[in-house]
């Protein structure tokens, strides 16, 4: 490792030298004095010198901010950290192919979301003056070029050359070691400092908390230096470096990436050394702006004042704590705060939803409406008119802000209106189950808490404060209970993916410093169509060039054993492009009879793992023969290509600015993703498909060629995802040869795609196309899915069958002129079962919602018919009841009836003709024994509750109730029904005569 250290140091320190300030002078300029700060950078030139400074003296290369949401990361909710569109370069999984694998020296600004997960800051935004949901990262990278004196030297001469940062202010603190993990001191950092001329009472040792850096629980590692800033400044603040001060900040963090941490927590050194530095912009900028609260910037007033115009709240003054009398302050900064996250991650493609990062974006928006409407008493509307604020502020950066404004509005305006109809909602719910509470009471009930907060998406704090102004609280521990189990019931996932077989990072370097070859795919490309319609997919023979069992690269694997095979060549289709992966077989030569099942496929880092369950004993260096299920991958063919049309049939008709939001293909099925405003019409569901039976029918030819990525993006009308595509890339083209599309005479519209998967030669094999579901995943997502061929063609026919079914019972109803209760119950019934058919069979989507439409009208028919009637009888049944108990005040008897509606509204009825009379109905069921109960207690009778009536009954009959306090319903089995009758009737007497 130290020779590997000192040949980096000594292959750059020519060119460091060359392009820095000698050290000597850099000494010098530590002991210039300053009085103050300079404060003549705004927001943009901060970013911009930063990334200027590293692209032009060090010859970094300039990498866009990757969206907000990770690329193929499950294990993020939102990108977190500039480091993590690199994470593939990390692990060795580059694909070698693309313009990553050849980074060496990157720098970016990266957009950031810390509001969920591992990093979760949201309940602190607003309660101080540096938390934020969303930041930008400022970073440089070296993938093993230049590491730790390098690294340490750009990052002294941005701060107090470019930046022009009192060296006196600043303070060092570097790895003190860990004696557990066996790690020691990182003296080559402190050493590094000490050269540089930063005095040794500035430059502070730290353990593993603070100085030891981590990807996750596994994954690279290694020590950091960071960089704090004293914002007093003329003393000696070394004391409160790392101590929550806020006077003392850390800045700037340099990681040394040099271990990896393996599954059994042990470390192993890094096959390449990088380094990985991260520096918030927005507490950069409040240093350089000399104020000591972020929100003191020109990256969030302009916010403030905006915020302040519209509501006509106080000025904002930048309180914390009790100072900040009513939370005015913290609801400015929270306000602000959230509209940036909100415009970024819309922006982006993150809307609000129910599950996973758009829950996150829900709950963020939610918070940011309470604050500015209940604290702020600003009227609705006036977060989204914050937007065009938000976009002049951080549009220079990134220009999508700019483009899709209007969008961002639109989904925060929708999403306010749904939250405030629920704030009315939920408000009523507490004062309900206020009403219900007894005068001593003081704890609200845990459940209608939770139920607040997941079903009307209240945040817990909300439900917090409004109970506190009614001098009630809720169990905080229960409630916790509630919300830890939901999390783990939401964080399950299949387990089936944990038995997979991955290549880590350093059985990847040993390959690659093996100079083992990366595997050939392109035999997967290698089919042709016959005259006859039929696929031929050529043979493929290969040799196992490694063995990959128990995170080790092996000689061998003896049969039984799971192990990953890595092929010099292979047809095999890698899990990639949201394509399922091939599935298969291959034979060793010289055992034609003995199978080796291929279970998955992975692509990692220019190799092909074929996960493998051996059935006999397996060698390097082995030849053998490969087989492709070739039924599966020509329906993942049919599903790919299929996919590629209906994207540009939804182009077509809803217009360019439709953009594909995820995908994924399958045998059985495909499903798409995309971007749209409400759910799709039953005329744009037959448009869609008539458009792909069309292409369909036409037959059109597919055309596939590789060509230079940036060639490939000059393509009009090209079709991309948020990728890192290699290069050259393939360009899927329907009907039009890929070398005719850059022609601009060329007049014809068509589906042109970057895209790596496996495709049909001709339209026609699609065979037909059906959209089975159509729904919106949140708002502005809309989710397809689709079968193709038999499975299309099932699809139409069983549609036909149901829309035969809903016609003959829509005809049996329109026959029958006089229906009997049994007979409007029975049909209403056929009416439920035939709709959860419509529902949960596959069937074309318009045909669904046509039928779903029809159905709703006959339930309504028959519920009003069935209602005309259970009041008809009720009637009849309080007639006669009346008659039996004129002139009681209390009334309790049986009536012969299996329907608790008949029951309830013959108790309805006889309180009608009897107002101030105590009613109960008791009904035994034959034979089952089940006794339904009913009862009315006049309006504003406090003697008696009817809940408490019923419940009192129902319990003695081992059974429930519930209600109000005018009228409540139950059940229970029959003991001794003359007993319960008894029962009833002394409780209402004793009541009635304050006897109890």
């Amino acid at each position: 490792m130290a020779a590997h250290m000192r040949r980096l140091t000594h292959r750059y320190r020519a060119v460091i030298n060359n392009n820095l300030t000698s050290l000597t002078s850099l000494r010098g300029y530590l002991s210039r004095s300053y009085s103050q700060v300079q404060t003549d950078f705004s927001s943009n030139r901060v970013r911009r010198t930063f990334t200027d400074f590293f692209h032009e003296l060090y010859q970094h290369i300039i990498v866009p901010s990757s969206p907000v949401r990770p690329r193929g990361d499950p294990s993020l909710l939102f990108v977190n950290a500039g480091m993590n569109q690199f994470k593939p370069i990390f692990l060795g999984a580059a694909d070698p192919r693309s313009e990553m694998a050849t980074y060496r020296r990157v720098v970016n600004s990266q957009k950031c979301v810390r509001a969920g997960g591992k990093h979760n800051d949201l309940e602190d935004v607003g309660r101080d003056v540096y938390h934020h949901t969303f930041f930008e990262m400022l970073g440089n990278w070296s993938f093993g070029d230049y590491f730790k004196e390098e690294a340490c030297i750009m990052a002294w001469r941005l701060l107090t050359e470019e930046y022009r940062i009192p060296p006196e202010r600043l303070y060092v603190s570097y790895f003190a070691g860990d004696a557990t993990s066996g790690l020691p001191a990182d003296e080559e950092t402190r050493h590094i400092w000490l050269s540089m001329g930063v005095p040794s009472d500035h430059l502070l040792p730290f353990g593993m908390k603070d100085n030891f850096w981590e990807m996750g629980e596994i994954g690279p590692c290694g020590p950091c230096t960071e960089i704090h800033y004293d914002h007093i400044g003329g003393r000696n603040a070394a004391s409160l470096v790392n101590a929550d001060s806020p006077d003392v900040v850390e800045i700037w963090n340099l990681v040394f990436m040099q271990y990896n941490r393996e599954a059994d927590h042990s470390l192993r050194s890094l096959p390449q050394f990088s380094v990985d530095t991260g520096m918030g912009l927005e507490r950069l900028v409040t240093v350089l702006q000399g104020q000591r609260s972020n929100y003191d910037t020109d990256l969030f007033t302009p916010l403030l004042s905006a915020i302040q115009q519209s509501s006509n709240c106080p000025e904002y003054r930048g309180r914390t704590g009790e100072a900040d009398v009513g939370k005015v302050d913290m609801a400015y900064r929270v306000v602000a705060d959230h509209v940036r996250t909100l415009s970024v991650c819309i922006a982006d493609g993150v809307y609000p939803g129910m599950s996973g990062a758009e829950l996150v974006l829900r709950r963020i928006l939610r918070r940011a409406v309470r604050f500015s409407t209940e604290v702020l008493q600003a009227p609705e509307g006036v977060l989204a008119s914050l937007v065009p604020t938000v976009a002049h502020i951080l549009g220079d950066a990134y220009p999508e802000l700019h483009k899709e404004t209007d969008r961002i509005m639109d989904i925060i305006n929708e999403n306010e209106a749904q939250f405030l109809s629920s704030l009315k909602q939920g408000r009523r719910v507490i004062d309900r189950t206020l009403q219900r509470l007894e005068k001593n009471d003081t704890l609200f009930p845990v459940p209608v808490a939770w139920s607040l907060h997941r079903n009307l998406g209240f945040p817990l704090d909300l439900i917090g404060l409004m109970l506190e102004e009614q001098g009630l609280s809720v169990d905080q521990r229960a409630l916790d209970v509630l919300a830890i189990e939901n999390e783990k019931l939401r964080c399950q996932v299949q387990t089936s993916g944990d038995t997979l077989v991955h290549l880590d990072l350093h059985s990847l370097a040993q390959l690659q410093s093996g100079e083992v070859p990366h595997t050939d795919d392109s035999p997967k490309y290698h089919y042709s169509l016959t005259q006859d319609g039929k696929y031929v997919f050529q043979p493929c023979h290969a040799t196992v060039q490694a063995l990959y069992c128990g995170q080790t690269l092996v000689s061998e694997v003896a049969g039984g054993q799971r192990c990953g095979v890595v092929l010099d060549r292979t047809c095999f289709y890698a899990e990639q492009g949201g394509q399922s992966h091939d599935q298969g077989y291959f034979i060793r030569d010289g055992l034609p009879d003995v199978l080796y099942p291929v279970e998955d496929v992975q692509l990692a880092g220019g190799y092909v793992v074929h996960q493998v369950t051996a059935a006999e004993v397996l060698r390097k260096g082995d030849q053998v023969q490969l087989y492709l299920d070739e039924p599966q991958r020509l329906a993942c063919m049919v599903k790919h290509t299929a996919t590629h049309v209906l994207n540009f049939a939804l182009r077509q008709l809803l217009g360019s600015s439709v953009e594909q939001r995820g995908s994924h293909v399958a045998a059985d099925r495909l499903r798409f993703d995309f971007s749209v405003k409400g759910s799709l019409s039953i005329p744009q569901l037959q448009e869609i498909e008539r458009s792909i039976h069309n292409i369909i029918t036409e037959n059109n030819a597919v055309y596939i060629e590789e060509v230079p990525l940036a060639r490939a993006k000059d393509i009009p009308g090209l079709r991309t995802v948020d990728e890192v595509y290699p290069d050259p890339v393939r360009v899927v083209s329907v009907a039009v040869p890929v070398a005719d599309l850059y022609d601009s005479q060329t007049d014809r519209w068509t589906s042109v795609e970057l895209c790596c998967g496996t495709h049909l030669l001709t339209t026609g094999e699609i065979g037909d196309l059906v959209i089975i579901s159509e729904r919106q995943m949140v708002k502005g997502i809309s989710r397809i899915v689709a079968v193709t061929g038999d499975d299309a063609r099932e699809a139409r026919e069983a549609g036909q069958v149901l829309t035969q079914e809903v016609e003959s019972l829509s005809a049996r109803l329109a026959m029958v002129t006089s229906l009997s209760l049994a007979d409007a119950n029975r049909l209403a019934k056929e009416v439920g079962i035939l709709t959860d058919a419509v529902d949960c069979t596959p069937i074309p989507q318009w045909k669904r919602r046509e039928l779903q439409t029809r159905l709703k009208g006959l339930q309504r028919t028959t519920n009003t018919s069935i209602r005309k009637l259970e009041t008809k009888e009720a009637a009849v049944k309080a007639q006669s009841l009346f008659k039996k108990n004129a002139n009681k005040n209390i009334v309790v008897d049986t009536v012969d009836t299996d329907s608790i509606s008949v029951l309830m509204k013959t108790v309805n009825q006889y309180s009608d003709r009897a107002p101030g009379t105590l009613v109960m109905l008791l009904s035994h069921q034959q034979p089952s024994g089940k006794v339904l109960c009913a009862c009315q207690v006049p309006k504003g009778f406090s003697a008696l509750s009817a809940s408490d009536w019923a419940l009192t009954v129902c319990v003695r009959l081992g059974g429930n109730a519930g209600g109000s306090a005018t009228v409540a319903k139950g059940t229970g089995s029959v003991a001794n029904l003359t007993e319960a009758l008894r029962c009833a009737e002394e409780y209402a007497q004793d009541k009635t005569q304050n006897r109890c």
